[in-house]
């Protein structure tokens, strides 16, 4: 006879199952239909992921319910199904699994972060309808996942109280601030959820096993005794060519079951965009698992060390510059423009350093890293537009200032997620008056993956229609068609990924942005001199600059994070190896060797330089800065010998 769901933790780890609705998109299901109604229509397909689940060795399944509340089916003109399309998925999950699999009710948040779009009358009468429901079928427990706020959990949690004893566990989505939406440390949560009856608690979506497991360790070191569950990304989503696509590998899932397990996670499985594969991975690491105390020890230390930041003979470096001064100031002449990147780098090395904006109000380390990259002689300071979808501060005002009180050339990236055309215009044009004049046009990380999930991803325009649009501005012409009383004259870059499988194809997508008006390509970080010169071979064609993405690691953490979690991002076997288990001084220290070797690699090939900050740590990226100077300079002493 199957153990009680809270008797069964008590005994084993349980995997849980993967992902629902990025597999059905994967599977050729659209975004924009509500995959519950899908317990109805194509009720075969439903019950195969269930199974597939199940024979992966899923042992917890959650019903495909997690919007299947009248708030959410409204949007579909579904809110009479409430109770059809809850049972449905009940029924398919049951009859598509064996009888030791224990099938929970999913259930996901009505309000998703926007505090004042429900009521709270209202809110109660849809959770306790499709609680109902659900306690009126044969579920081993509820699964209450995805909430941010810890008031919608508690609303759910006591309804389900004064109706039933069943098991219910209860996930927040957190990308790791310790803290929950309605700003409850993530510990208190936990205390007061088992206090109202949560039998498990935990985390699910929003961030990949990395961001899980610092979540985890944070909550198992303070909160509640109780078990835990996880159910993390399959890392960072990306979005090319109108497709999310999904990081993480299976084989890393398997490493990161057995961490989490160390935690003390009693239920282990997938949220977005993982797939049976995953799963079956990590059931097979689970399968016989035993503590490992060495094992704990070094986990909770190397958690503490991952992360992400945010993408010819040679005149000297300031040669360029200064002959011009000097031939202006012989003629009685003002001084000239200062050359844009453009110019600059057709001539000699040039740098460009990104420095991520912050995520709170105080600017004073941001604005102090970008003095120290001033004396460093960078040629541009480069802000990222809230990447990785997490909100930071506007890169137009740091922008503004950086010029103003640094003198440095900003160059800001431009994301088509958050703005739509009119917004995007405008934007443009506040840029233009603030003389503002060079740019980086990036598609954006998907809003549904970053720190305010409930926010829309606006996507008006495609990374190739904005840089046309940009150019647009440039001839003086609105994104209307209307003519402007002035002209622009903003400086355009794209992005380019070259870790990726089929290297040429990747150059005609890249072909296709210089048709549409790019002045300059920057690339993500590259960690493997042979790509370097590939790069070189398959772009050397091409008639504007590159840029090479350059980003110093800091420390092993950091190193598996990027390579196993983030898109775009690609590091080689022997980078890995040689980052393997540093942390601290020594990690950043091994960073920046690796990164110089990189640059030794790329400068013969490249006069554009692209480094990227980790962790705001700017020290690095200004060391990186000096050493392109001074290679530069020696190369140049030595072809004058």
């Amino acid at each position: 006879m199957k153990l009680d769901l809270r008797e069964a933790l008590h005994h084993d780890i349980l995997v849980g199952d993967g992902a629902m609705g990025t597999f059905l998109y994967q599977m050729g299901f659209p975004v924009g239909i509500s995959y519950e109604e899908l317990n109805l229509l194509k009720p075969e397909v439903i019950a195969d992921v269930h199974r597939r689940y199940y024979e992966a060795g899923a042992r917890v399944i959650e019903t495909n319910t997690f919007s299947a509340n009248r708030e959410k089916l409204s949007k579909y003109g579904l809110e009479q199904e409430v109770e059809a399309i809850n049972r449905a998925g009940v029924e398919l999950a049951r009859r598509a699994v064996g009888s030791d699999a224990y099938v929970v009710g999913a259930m996901g948040s009505i309000r998703a972060g926007k505090r004042k779009n429900v009521r709270t009358t209202k809110l109660k009468e849809d959770l306790r309808q499709q609680i109902e429901v659900l306690l009126d079928t044969q579920v081993d427990g509820l699964l209450l996942e995805s909430f941010l706020d810890l008031e919608e959990m508690l609303l759910a949690l006591k309804i389900i109280r004064k109706l039933s004893d069943i098991p219910v566990i209860c996930q927040f989505a957190t990308e790791g601030a310790g803290t929950t939406e309605d700003g409850i440390l993530l510990y208190e949560a936990f205390a007061k959820l088992k206090h109202h009856g949560a039998d498990v608690v935990g985390f699910n979506c929003r961030s990949g096993p990395n961001g899980l497991l610092r979540s985890l360790e944070k909550a198992a070191a303070s909160g509640p005794e109780l078990p835990y569950s996880v159910f993390p990304n399959a890392g960072i989503a990306d979005y090319v060519d109108g497709r999310f696509t999904f990081a993480a590998t299976p084989e890393y899932f398997a490493e990161t079951a057995l961490k989490f397990a160390d935690l003390g996670a009693r239920i282990i499985g997938g949220c977005c965009g993982t797939t049976p594969e995953h799963i079956a991975f990590m059931a097979k690491a689970l399968n016989g698992y035993k503590p490992d105390p060495s094992r704990i020890d070094k986990l909770q230390s190397d958690i503490r060390d991952t992360g992400l930041p945010t993408v010819a003979k040679s005149a000297s470096v300031e040669s360029i510059t200064d002959s011009v001064s000097e031939a202006a100031n012989a003629a009685g002449l003002p001084p000239a423009a200062e050359p844009n990147i453009i110019e600059l780098v057709k001539q000699r090395h040039t740098v460009i350093v990104e420095l991520d904006p912050p995520r709170d109000l105080d600017i004073d380390k941001f604005m102090k890293g970008a003095r120290a990259l001033k004396e460093a002689r960078i040629d541009a300071l480069t802000m990222a537009d809230n990447s990785l979808a997490v909100t930071r501060m506007s890169n137009l005002a740091l922008g503004y200032l950086v010029k103003e009180q640094t003198g440095l050339r900003p160059l800001i990236h431009i994301a088509c997620r958050d703005r739509n055309m009119i917004g995007t215009q405008s934007h443009m044009m506040g840029l233009h008056a603030l003389g503002i004049d060079h740019v980086l046009a990036v598609t954006g990380d998907p809003a549904r993956f970053g720190d305010l999930p409930g926010s829309s991803s606006v996507y008006d325009l495609t990374s190739f229609e904005i840089i046309r649009m940009i150019k647009q501005l440039n001839e003086g012409v609105a994104f209307s068609g209307k003519q402007l009383k002035k002209k622009a004259n903003f400086i355009v870059g794209a992005a380019f990924n070259p870790n990726v499988k089929y290297l040429e194809k990747a150059v005609q997508r890249l072909e296709r942005k210089i048709e549409a008006g790019a002045d300059y390509i920057m690339t993500q970080p590259v960690y493997d001199a042979k790509l370097i010169e590939r790069i070189y071979e398959t772009t050397k064609h091409l008639n504007i600059p590159i840029f090479l993405g350059i980003m110093p690691l800091a420390s092993g953490g950091n190193a598996e994070y990027l390579h196993n979690e983030v898109p775009g991002i690609q590091l080689s076997d022997d980078v890995r190896q040689r980052m393997s288990d540093l942390k601290g001084e020594e990690g950043r220290a091994m960073g920046v060797q690796i990164a110089k070797e990189l640059l030794d690699a790329a400068m013969p090939y490249f006069n554009g330089i692209y480094l990227m900050t980790p962790f705001l740590s700017y020290e690095m990226t200004a060391d990186l800065t000096k050493y392109v100077w001074e290679k530069s300079e020696s190369a140049i002493s030595t072809c004058t010998l």
